[in-house]
């Protein structure tokens, strides 16, 4: 079963290509997390993890999402996470999860794709996307095959410095950064309120017609990238960026 987490799109795109050749069922994890249910799930073929990569680490809320769930048949567990430079260390605990679990870790599967976090980094245009996705295309191949055929993914090589990423600065960026508070709508709004039906954690509230943050964000960007009329800014950082939203998976 490949069950995942997305924000903008990337990994979305990744199970849902996963899926596709393995056969398997694909279970998006956003209805779960939204509406505060713990998931109870039976598999007899491997669990296939799939999530974005937030400093360095799975997303804390769909490690909690893993964490409140109930994974009964198959013990297998390989991981996917899309990111925009690298994964840092980030195995280490993912494998730390699996024995918290009582599954068995069989990896973790790095997947460059177009960087999405607009509130901090340069977003690629369309055709810079479309040639980082394209070269993502042989790194799933490869990962699926592993799925398939009941072996790990490749070890990773991980030093002090991915360790750190993992580690302290990721503490450090949820404490500084991971807040709501520089989300503001512009006169462009119109109150459509789809931020508010896609915040997974239910921290969008239409007020008098337009959105308004509370103190509850993970920093998935779906608010900002998907937009209808890119009337949501964070701060100054996100003006002037492109809101990136990839694409459905079609074989």
């Amino acid at each position: 079963m490949v069950i995942y987490f997305s924000g903008t799109g990337n990994s979305r795109f990744c199970a849902q290509m996963i899926a596709s050749k393995t056969g398997d069922e694909i279970i998006d994890s956003r209805n779960f997390i939204k509406d505060g249910i713990a998931g109870e799930f039976v598999s007899g073929k491997p669990w296939v993890f799939v999530s974005p990569t937030y400093a360095w680490q799975i997303p804390h809320v769909f490690e909690d999402f893993i964490k409140s769930a109930n994974f009964d048949g198959a013990t297998d567990a390989y991981f996917v996470m899309t990111c925009g430079s690298d994964i840092g260390a980030a195995g280490e605990k993912l494998e730390e999860l699996c024995k918290e679990k009582g599954l068995d870790y069989r990896g973790v599967l790095e997947v460059v794709m177009p960087e999405n976090y607009v509130a901090m980094f340069r977003v690629p245009d369309e055709e810079e996307s479309a040639k980082i996705i394209k070269s993502a295309l042989p790194v799933l191949e490869d990962g699926i095959k592993c799925i398939n055929e009941g072996r790990d993914f490749p070890l990773r090589e991980v030093g002090a410095v991915d360790r750190k990423k993992s580690g302290i600065i990721n503490w450090g960026f949820y404490k500084k950064y991971v807040s709501a508070k520089k989300f503001y709508a512009t006169d462009a709004c119109i109150g459509c309120g789809k931020c508010e039906d896609l915040c997974m954690l239910n921290n969008i509230r239409l007020t008098e017609g337009k959105p308004v943050w509370g103190d509850n964000c993970t920093h998935c960007m779906s608010c900002i990238c998907y937009c209808p009329e890119e009337a949501i800014e964070y701060g100054k950082k996100s003006q002037g960026k492109p809101r990136y939203k990839c694409a459905e998976y079609i074989e």
